[in-house]
């Protein structure tokens, strides 16, 4: 392992040496701007002279080998440091999973919704909560009132979970839950449908995003503070390595910073930051990282700067191996590849001319794929709007198979690398992703980057600026400040009726009625004093807790009691 104390410094001290290099190195470069280009500027004037992408790297008129000249990466697919892809074959061997996100209403309407889209060829599940549930309240709550099954699926108690999962064999599946706060409580549930239906938990495959670093970052859905948090993933990571072998418990997810408005840069290293942060927590507890951090996945937000998104993620494959094997000494291979999910961006989609948004993730699919991506979700067309339509679910779904089947795209590994201006955008992403861990480093780490609010406020200031650019007209947007139209034709959307936070509440009724309810607070009681007990693991009772049929506000708020609650700070 190599000295770590001043990692970051000598890796941009490195890349910037490189970079004075080039320069000294472009005199042919120089001779065609000033013999080809300036003059035939001068013929052909153009007023907007700021071509940058959206983390303000310049872009040039064009690009050459000298701008890599000493910083090339001759690496193949599938070895070290994984910037062409994690495997050596891709999509050659196996596509991508296409893996909708869904989930609306009661269990029973997202059930629904799961078994039309493997009918259609989707090859994950993919699950979306409603508010109440990220947040960890019974759909019975007065906070709750509205929102049931309105953003996502509702889940209260392990029963609807049961029905979730009715006739799905999750052996045989791939499921993603999309679920961070109470990430360990959907985890147990999870679990014990599996055991339920005499399935082995080292047979279940899939993720639970668990990522409260970024719910305080950007998405603001938590539950505790953040080292309380920080504990439970910690007791997820053990149990999780332990039992279910086949689990991804920590689904990275840059996505959300991504959406909040930061920037790709941004998205890369906040997302990279948490990473190695989590990667810290599973050392501390004495796990193995070679054991552990293959089960660590990654979650991306592609959107439509097209080239900068597919340098964003052979930047992040290249630093996520490069940092595990020179700053934590990491050696197995497999421990060293990034993966990763991609989701199109749902920021990106627009209300007005909604039809344009088929074309908008078409194209971030496609850059999501040329970015070599374990697995794919594309947005639907009317998601501006409201929950997709089962119409605009499949046009989302058939974009991903057009892409795989008619393009050709996925034949060859990697068709973009060596492109100058790609592995330009690559080079200048990975760069200023270490001038940010080295600022995330000076505050202390992520966690009290987070307490002193240094990362939401360079995500709301980048926002802010993006949106003067909207209004300004320098960044366009089509249908919204150009090519705009007075009206606009309306399209069927799908509306969640209230009749779903009825039937919820009347379940929940029945099941405290009929459940036991001594050995509900008994194991309540058993949480409690597992949570106060910072050496034991806290998924052992939790499933217990989960079995019992102690709701998931039961479980969550016993967590409150102990833990507390948190507010971040102020940063304006």
């Amino acid at each position: 392992m190599l000295e770590t104390e001043n990692y970051w410094k000598n890796k941009i001290n490195q890349l910037t040496k490189i970079k004075e290099e080039n320069s000294k190195s472009n005199e042919n470069i120089k001779r065609w701007e000033n013999e080809v280009l300036d003059p035939w500027n001068k013929k052909n004037a153009n007023n907007n002279n700021d071509f940058s992408t959206t983390s303000k790297i310049d872009v040039k008129t064009s690009y050459s080998p000298s701008d890599l000249q000493g910083n090339i990466d001759y690496s193949m697919p599938g070895e070290f440091p994984y910037t062409r892809g994690p495997y050596p074959n891709m999509y050659r061997g196996k596509k991508w999973t296409m893996r909708m996100f869904s989930g609306f209403g009661t269990p029973e309407d997202t059930n629904n919704r799961l078994k039309y889209l493997i009918k259609n060829g989707q090859t994950g599940l993919s699950i979306a909560f409603d508010m109440p549930t990220l947040y960890g309240y019974d759909a019975d709550n007065d906070r709750s009132k509205g929102e049931v099954g309105k953003c996502g699926c509702n889940i209260s108690s392990l029963e609807d979970m049961e029905v979730l999962f009715k006739e799905i064999p999750l052996n045989k599946v791939s499921t993603s839950m999309t679920i961070n706060a109470p990430a360990s409580i959907l985890t147990a549930m999870y679990a014990s449908v599996a055991l339920k239906n005499n399935i082995s938990l080292n047979e279940l495959r899939g993720t639970v995003q668990t990522d409260i670093l970024k719910e305080y970052i950007a998405q603001k859905e938590w539950a505790y503070p953040p080292k309380d948090h920080m504990r439970i993933v910690r007791d997820m990571m053990e149990y999780c390595t332990k039992e279910m072998p086949k689990w991804n418990y920590v689904s990275i997810s840059g996505y959300h910073i991504r959406e909040a408005g930061s920037n790709a840069a941004q998205e890369l290293a906040f997302t990279l930051a948490n990473g190695f942060t989590y990667l810290e927590l599973g050392q501390k507890a004495g796990l193995k990282v070679e054991e552990f951090a293959p089960r660590l996945s990654f979650f991306f937000n592609c959107t439509m700067n097209f080239f900068e998104e597919i340098a964003k993620f052979r930047a992040a494959r290249r630093i996520w191996a490069t940092v595990l094997k020179e700053k934590y000494g990491v050696k197995k291979g497999s421990s060293l590849a990034l993966r990763f999910h991609t989701q199109t961006s749902g920021a990106s989609l627009t209300w007005q001319q909604p039809m344009n948004n088929i074309v908008r993730t078409a194209i971030e699919a496609l850059a999501g794929v040329l970015g070599g991506t374990q697995s794919l979700h594309t947005n639907s067309y009317d998601e501006a709007w409201a929950l997709p339509t089962e119409q605009a679910v499949k046009v989302a779904l058939r974009t991903q198979q057009i892409i795989a089947e008619e393009t050709g795209v996925a034949q060859s590994v990697d068709p973009l690398g060596g492109s100058y201006y790609l592995e330009h955008l690559t080079n200048e992403l990975e760069e200023k992703a270490y001038r940010y861990f080295e600022k995330i480093d000076e505050l202390g780490g992520v966690i009290s980057a987070i307490e002193k609010g240094y990362l939401q406020k360079e995500i709301a200031e980048t926002a802010y600026r993006s949106q003067l650019d909207i209004e300004k007209e320098k960044e366009v947007i089509v249908g919204v400040n150009k090519y705009a139209e007075i009206e606009e034709d309306k399209i069927e959307i799908l509306k969640v009726d209230d009749e779903a936070q009825k039937i919820q509440i009347n379940r929940l009724k029945v099941l405290k009625r009929n459940r036991d309810s001594k050995k509900v607070n008994d194991a309540l009681e058993n949480l409690r004093k597992t949570y106060e007990n910072n050496d034991e693991n806290c998924m052992y009772d939790t499933i217990k807790a989960v079995q019992a049929y102690a709701t998931l506000q039961e479980i969550v708020d016993v967590g409150r009691q102990v833990f507390g609650e948190w507010k971040e700070p102020q940063i304006f």
